[in-house]
């Protein structure tokens, strides 16, 4: 019997499962199950004999179990990671084709559906740091400190709150105020005025926004998406019409690289859920490691 450990964030996807519940899914399924709460002191111990991850929550729980491995150089056992989404918007479960019920999602945990998973790192902030998602400047950062701004308890639903971010980023698009940056994408200049610039790894960030459609991020390339100026009405037309419902497939420029290097005066980052702010204009470097992390995905993508 293989062993597993289940990382829960009791409180991820309006507590759909609860400890208990959880535990008797992976059992019924034939695993032996250790369970950790991302919540309380100790989580981060892993037993030795753990043969594989699994991760009930949503983008921020991933990335906070993969830092953990990363700082404790867990990383070098190689542990295949398994994807039980529950967050708001599982950005990353979703650009892995990872949805649906414990159950089925069970029937891809061998060992012929691994994926390898690149991860971005950063050079030029205070401390050397990684990104999963994306990382980025511009509107976006501000869309996140005003939606931490925001008591979740007020929202009835996780759509209800994803909508709101939504209505919220059309009226920042109105007004935002377009930001110059220095850019070299594989020692070639993309500097200019931009509303968005995102350095991604995978194919939608925040309130699902699919910013990136032909992201994998298993080849070792990222995705850099430039929003300029010029193409503020259209940006808002996506997000208005995301809003109703209507899925559009408006082509945002975006360049596949291995290194990016930027020079900005902005002071607002974010680094996948993270909002990270800095003293004074940065010379930021970043680079794809390939290959670092193994997860379960679905057959076909395998």
């Amino acid at each position: 019997m293989k062993v597993s450990t289940l990382l829960h964030n009791p409180g991820a996807g309006a507590e759909k499962y609860n400890k208990e519940q959880l535990i008797s899914k992976v059992q019924s399924l034939g695993y032996e199950c250790r369970y950790l709460s991302t919540k309380k002191k100790g989580w981060k111990e892993i037993q030795s004999d753990t043969d594989f991850l699994i991760i009930a929550g949503g983008d921020g729980t991933v990335r906070k179990v993969v830092k953990n491995l990363l700082d404790k150089k867990i990383i070098r056992k190689r542990l295949p990671l398994a994807l039980l989404p529950l967050g708001t918007a599982n950005n990353i479960s979703k650009t892995l084709a990872i949805e649906g019920e414990p159950e089925e999602l069970a029937k891809s945990w061998t060992e012929k559906n691994i994926k390898k998973i690149d991860v971005g790192f950063i050079e030029g902030l205070s401390e050397p740091n990684f990104f999963l998602e994306g990382f980025g400047y511009g509107i976006f950062p501000l869309l996140m400190e005003k939606m931490r701004e925001e008591d979740e308890k007020s929202f009835i639903s996780l759509d209800q709150e994803v909508k709101y971010s939504l209505q919220v980023l059309h009226d920042m698009i109105v007004s935002y105020e377009a930001q110059d940056l220095q850019m070299e994408v594989d020692g070639n200049d993309c500097s200019g005025k931009y509303l968005m610039a995102e350095i991604m790894n995978i194919r939608s960030i925040g309130p699902n926004l699919l910013l990136a459609p032909d992201a994998d991020p298993g080849d070792g390339k990222l995705e850099v998406v430039l929003v300029p100026e010029n193409q503020r009405g259209e940006l808002a037309d996506y997000v208005m019409n995301k809003l109703n419902g209507i899925e559009n497939s408006f082509v945002f420029n975006s360049i596949k690289a291995r290194a990016v290097r930027m020079h900005c005066n902005e002071r607002h980052f974010h680094l996948d859920d993270e909002l990270i702010w800095i003293d004074e204009p940065a010379e930021i470097k970043i680079e794809v490691f390939d290959g670092l992390l193994k997860f379960f995905v679905p057959g076909e993508q395998g």
